[in-house]
């Protein structure tokens, strides 16, 4: 790197698997290197819910739970349909979450859920 020149600075998101699907697809697979390809099969394989639904889903999980954007992004990627499942997200030890929080986020999942 040459001394005295700038860096580019990039901002960092999460991103669910359904909006790096949409991402993409926006992007036209034409346009798609062999990485971006192989990453948009991998999303439309498996993603659990369209992209606008995924954004709310972290957003409800954030705002209305109080989860960490990165474990609600990790959720929404995995749509876990039992609070075994759900605990295996959240066992970090960082908080400790109740039963029922971990029942009603259950059901948002299954409200959610396609099919």
């Amino acid at each position: 790197m040459e001394v005295g020149k700038e860096t580019e600075k990039f901002k960092e998101k999460n991103l669910t698997i359904p909006q790096v699907k949409q991402l993409l697809e926006e992007i036209g697979e034409d346009n798609l290197d062999q990485f971006q390809r192989c990453t948009l099969d991998y999303a439309s394989k498996f993603s659990k819910c369209d992209a606008e639904t995924a954004e709310k889903l972290v957003q409800k999980l954030v705002n209305e739970f109080g989860l960490e954007e990165v474990d609600a992004v990790q959720i929404v990627n995995c749509m876990p349909r039992s609070l075994d499942e759900l605990r295996i997200f959240l066992g970090g030890g960082r908080k400790i979450i109740e039963t029922p929080k971990l029942e009603a986020i259950v059901k948002l999942l299954n409200e959610y859920r396609p099919g």
